[in-house]
């Protein structure tokens, strides 16, 4: 992914006001960011414990999505498994991301959701750059051009979901 500027950010988001989005908190660390590893940026909103955002690429411009998840955690011994890079993480480290869908549709209520790591690094652990909390992810068969361009699949067809 290339790297983004806060006003291609800001200007990204399909599945919110104009107002929402200048007032949703960007991350300051933009230019740290490791960009050549991600499919997408996800972070968490620090003022607000149940938003997080995430931005990707799609026809070679920026797509942004707001998105809700539940504060109350699993148990520890509770395992679950994230529906885009299929790291599976112990506890509330997979969440169920919800998001309202866009134009009139979300307007009147309408959402979809999706089960995601709840720290939105994917693209990391997919890559072997950061370890799940568990220690490791499961072998696979697929190279990792074939785990990456899965995980890019299946984060596209949420989007999909979302702007259908």
């Amino acid at each position: 992914m290339r790297s983004l500027t806060e006003q291609e950010i800001r200007t990204s988001f399909v599945n919110c006001s104009k107002g929402e989005a200048k007032r949703v908190a960007v991350p300051r660390d933009l230019d740290r960011r490791p960009w050549d590893d991600l499919d997408f940026l996800g972070w968490r909103d620090p003022g607000a414990p149940d938003r997080s955002y995430l931005i990707t690429e799609r026809a070679g411009r920026p797509v942004g999505l707001t998105l809700r998840y539940p504060t109350s955690q699993r148990g520890f011994l509770h395992r679950s498994m994230c529906s885009l890079c299929l790291t599976t993480h112990p506890g509330g480290g997979v969440s169920l991301m919800t998001a309202r869908k866009a134009g009139a549709a979300g307007r009147e209520g309408n959402s979809v959701g999706v089960y995601m790591c709840t720290d939105l690094a994917c693209s990391l652990y997919v890559r072997g750059k950061k370890v799940p909390d568990s220690g490791a992810r499961f072998e696979e068969s697929l190279s990792l051009e074939e785990q990456i361009a899965r995980t890019r699949y299946n984060l596209y067809a949420f989007l999909d979901k979302l702007c259908a």
